[in-house]
């Protein structure tokens, strides 16, 4: 069963990053997985709680922050014990595999800490922002898919890894917002 699974994996690996791939999203896609690139959406949150919802923003911030750590500490803690190869650095598969990133980490594979935080900070924020619009806080969750689809088409994951970062992140994600939904939740602050 784990070998067929793996074997499925290693296939999807390599029609992601071999198969469907094109010059376009080549140069598009290794983008996504950048910071920097989504710094706009994280001062525009900031600016929302901070603007909307006075101090219970700033608990929301401290809530996302928090979110965040749980989550990389946690996937940094799976990949040392688990200690998979990643496919940028597997000696067997580094000859069939397209590495558009400059550098390839020397951490283990699964589970990725892209997909566990990214689908940690969109399920906190599905849940604490849902009340707004539930579509608006569904793109959350298309963001961070496609973050976790870039870590497997610039070579740096299979698509296990990212599965098994974004459950992670859904777990925790879960969590923190349910703890902050029912100690502090988000609402308008009533003028006076």
């Amino acid at each position: 069963m784990l070998e067929r699974l793996l074997r499925l994996d290693y296939k999807l690996f390599f029609h992601i990053n071999n198969v469907w791939q094109h010059p376009v999203l080549d140069a598009i896609i290794p983008w996504l997985r950048e910071p920097y690139l989504w710094a706009p959406l994280y001062l525009f949150l900031l600016l929302f709680v901070t603007i909307n919802y006075g101090w219970k923003g700033f608990w929301w911030m401290a809530f996302f922050l928090i979110t965040f750590g749980l989550a990389d500490q946690s996937s940094l803690f799976i990949k040392d014990a688990v200690g998979r190869i990643r496919p940028c650095r597997d000696p067997l598969m580094q000859h069939f595999v397209r590495v558009l990133v400059v550098y390839c980490p020397g951490s283990g594979s699964f589970t990725s800490s892209h997909a566990a935080n990214h689908f940690a900070l969109g399920t906190f924020c599905f849940f604490t922002f849902r009340h707004i619009s539930k579509w608006f806080a569904s793109l959350f969750f298309v963001w961070a898919a496609l973050i976790c689809y870039a870590q497997v088409y610039v070579g740096v994951h299979y698509p296990l890894d990212v599965i098994g970062g974004g459950l992670l992140g859904i777990f925790l994600g879960g969590m923190s917002a349910g703890f902050f939904q029912r100690r502090i939740r988000l609402e308008p602050e009533l003028a006076t």
